[in-house]
């Protein structure tokens, strides 16, 4: 008998025990055969096939199901991008012109050339004054003569200067022969008659109707100006090369309800040449006399003084149309070469005001004939001697249409809605329906620096709404961007080093007993609601880190000091008391430490603030760093958004470490190494993927917070990254903003832009994330 290469005794001759050996593989060959033929073990019956089918009958179900729902669930998002982008993507359209009415009415060819032309808001009625004082009401469509009169002029007298006021005040001034001037108003009430919507124009005369005297020595106006604001009148003209001013004061007797008027004359300084144009700004503080050769000269009329010369265009260029935006702040002025540039006073490192050329525009080669500014928006329309038509919005920087409307120069009116364009030439009216709902929008106004009206660079701002009618929207998400990305920072700074090393500790170093415990406690905190969160961080927590700021900050320095220094006790203590301890419960004792050097550092903090910040920390801040403090601030914020985001990354962390493989792990302690070698080098290298995906859904979690930033942030649009100043983010704004916004409006499809933004990044991110993961995997998936 000798042992076979599979370790079984095999004999080396005959043995009386062969036959026994070869009757039991009989017997064993008998039995399988007779059990295979059993009935019971029989897999073909046709109860058996039933079964079968209706299992895989289940199984395709399932795989149906789950197909058709990973689909849907596909379908529905873009689904959602499909609708976001339905609604976002008319405020990147241009305009357009609609439908054209002509007409040539009788009437027209016997009156002179018109002056002034204007559209009332109905788009129903139209003024034209001329040359020779008469006002006429023309129907806008029919082309037909509604009523005419005459402006109360003093016989014999002719009309040599126009000046309009502001944009939407329907005030004019006109400049007679003999230097004095009447203002006046065309206003349109309306009324239904027998159930009829009736529009009965009228010329009102604000300031009475007997011209006033500019001009004392009687010479004709050459150029003339104004500007009305509350009770007070301001005019400016030009006559015999002298430049003057007039302002009148309406008062009223309190007791008697006598109303007076005061003047007040100044004349300027010299004019070096020929003046163009005038232009009052609507404060009344700024004079602007345009001469011909493409210069501005700018009169500070509270001073009485000349501010400075500049100079509008370079070569040849001469001006040929000037206009106020909105609001009288900006002036749109056009030269000979086609060019239209936005001009505004601003104030330079000096604090001395100067003129700036803002944005440029251009509408073609010939020269710009007429600017017509929009009574609602920082848009306007500008006409050149070729009949072209331009359509502009200064501060997004938009061409939005370049087409021809008539076959030479012509003039214009624009309605107060800014969509009904009136042109008149050689006696053919035409009236053309605009288009232009979103002009406001641009690439670059909505990302990029915006130099806004009266501010003194360009800046990124977010100013939705204001009080004011003359507002100029500041539409920029980039201050949005920004703070979403500052408080899913400060978030992540304070809750990725406390969740991923709370889910090492407890996945590898704690107690199974303990661990049982802890983290059903870390997860219950996902279960608080943000908005209690929120409630708690801008009623409780906003003002108490303001008034223990030295506290918070010794907590943080004294903190890791507290808990090594405890550690390096605890190895120093005799072994016979560190055995007492459980493995893995050596964190419980840390439970006192983390108390007691908490409530040192917070007790002690008004007495840092007095011994070194003079009493008031938020004070030296400011003083003696020039640092801006705000009670709601991104610290608060990443207190309590950290507090919500660490049970997420915790989570799924704590599942990745203790999910891998306990084979690796004896493997490497076995071969020599420490446990905290085989902690850094094997356990957290095969868990990185899991690590790596609870942060990103972290970050996630913290990029689409809404109420925790709604309630503790104090909302304010700002890019700072000062830790101690407010932001806004993108889903806090849509939240607030979104009720108050009318349906169709630009405000409200940027709101969905925002939404729209927030969607792409956290979809980028997440996208990013999976391929990370997937690489990552497959880089650690062989130890």
């Amino acid at each position: 008998m000798f042992l076979s290469h599979d370790g079984f005794k095999v004999r080396s001759g005959p043995s009386e025990t062969a036959p026994d050996v070869f009757f039991m593989n009989d017997m064993a060959e008998h039995d399988m055969s007779a059990s295979s033929r059993a009935p019971g073990l029989d897999f073909d019956t046709p109860a058996l096939r039933r079964k079968r089918r209706l299992r895989a009958f289940k199984d395709r179900l399932a795989r149906w199901y789950v197909s058709i729902g990973g689909l849907a669930v596909l379908g529905a998002i873009t689904l959602i991008f499909f609708y976001l982008g339905h609604v976002v993507l008319p405020i990147f359209q241009g305009a357009e012109l609609g439908a054209t009415q002509e007409q040539r009415p009788g009437w027209l060819a016997e009156r002179q050339p018109p002056l002034l032309l204007a559209i009332e808001e109905q788009n129903q009625v139209a003024m034209r004054l001329d040359a020779s004082g008469q006002v006429q009401f023309v129907d806008v469509h029919a082309g037909t003569l509604l009523s005419e009169t005459r402006l109360a002029l003093p016989e014999g007298r002719r009309i040599v200067a126009l000046g309009e006021d502001t944009p939407g005040s329907r005030r004019f001034v006109v400049g007679l022969d003999d230097g004095s001037a009447l203002v006046a108003q065309h206003e349109y009430r309306l009324s239904y008659p027998g159930g009829v919507k009736t529009i009965s124009p009228e010329l009102i005369y604000p300031f009475g109707t007997e011209p006033i005297a500019l001009d004392t020595q009687g010479r004709a106006l050459e150029k003339l100006a104004i500007s009305v604001n509350g009770a007070s009148l301001q005019l400016a003209a030009v006559a015999g090369g002298e430049l003057s001013t007039l302002r009148l004061e309406r008062e009223e007797n309190l007791f008697t309800g006598e109303v007076s008027l005061s003047e007040q004359r100044y004349n300027l300084p010299a004019l070096g040449e020929p003046i163009v144009a005038l232009q009052l700004e609507p404060r009344q503080q700024w004079l602007y006399a345009f001469g011909e050769r493409a210069e501005v000269q700018v009169f500070d009329l509270r001073r009485q003084v000349l501010n400075g010369r500049y100079k509008l265009a370079g070569g040849n260029a001469r001006i040929t149309a000037v206009s106020p935006l909105l609001g009288g702040i900006s002036l749109m002025v056009g030269d000979s070469s086609g060019g239209i540039g936005q001009w505004f006073m601003v104030r330079d490192a000096d604090g001395r005001h100067e003129l700036k050329n803002v944005r440029n525009f251009r509408l073609g080669d010939a020269p710009i004939r007429q600017i017509l500014p929009e009574e609602r928006r920082k848009g306007f329309l500008a006409l050149d001697d070729a009949g072209r038509l331009g359509i502009f919005h200064s501060t997004a920087h938009r061409t939005l249409l370049v087409e021809a409307v008539s076959d030479g120069a012509a003039v214009g009116a624009l309605s107060p809605r800014a969509d009904r364009l009136l042109v008149e030439r050689d006696g053919l009216l035409r009236s053309v329906a605009v288009d232009n709902p979103h002009p406001e929008i641009s690439w670059s106004a909505l990302w990029g620096k915006v130099w806004y009206e009266s501010y003194d660079e360009p800046k990124h701002v977010w100013q939705s709404t204001s009080a004011n009618t003359d507002f100029e929207p500041k539409l920029s998400l980039a201050p949005l961007a920004f703070g979403t990305l500052k408080a899913a920072f400060y978030a992540m700074l304070l809750a990725a080093p406390l969740a991923i090393c709370a889910a090492i500790y407890t996945a590898y170093f704690m107690a199974p007993t303990l661990r049982r415990k802890v983290k059903p406690v870390i997860e219950l905190m996902e279960a608080l609601p943000t908005v209690i969160l929120g409630f708690f961080a801008g009623l409780f927590l906003a003002p108490y880190v303001e008034g223990h700021l030295p506290g918070i900050f010794s907590l943080l320095l004294l903190m890791p000091v507290g808990i090594i220094g405890a550690a390096w006790l605890w190895n120093r203590l005799p072994e016979s008391i560190r055995l007492r301890v459980p493995d893995g419960w050596e964190a419980a004792l840390l439970v006192p430490v983390v108390i007691g050097v908490g409530a040192f550092s917070l007790g002690i903090s008004g007495h840092l603030e007095n011994w070194f910040f003079g009493g008031d920390m938020r004070l030296w801040l400011s003083n003696e760093l020039g640092i801006p403090f705000d009670q709601r601030n991104a610290l608060v914020v990443g207190l309590a958004m950290g507090f919500a985001v660490i049970p997420n990354i915790y989570s799924i962390a704590e599942d990745a470490v203790f999910s891998v493989p306990k084979s690796l792990t004896y493997g490497s302690l076995a071969l020599g190494a420490t446990p905290w070698q085989t902690l850094t080098r094997v356990v957290i290298l095969t868990a990185s993927p899991g690590i790596f995906s609870a942060l990103m859904i972290g970050m996630g979690r913290a990029v689409g917070e809404t109420m925790i930033v709604l309630m503790a942030t104090g909302n304010t649009p700002i890019m700072e990254m000062n830790i101690f100043e407010g932001l806004r983010t993108l889903a806090a704004n849509v939240a607030v903003e979104m009720p108050e916004s009318e349906v169709g409006s630009t405000h409200y499809r940027v709101l969905f832009l925002a939404a729209m933004v927030l969607l792409l990044f956290t979809f980028v991110m997440n996208t990013l994330a999976e391929l990370i993961r997937q690489r990552l995997r497959g880089k650690y998936a062989s130890l």
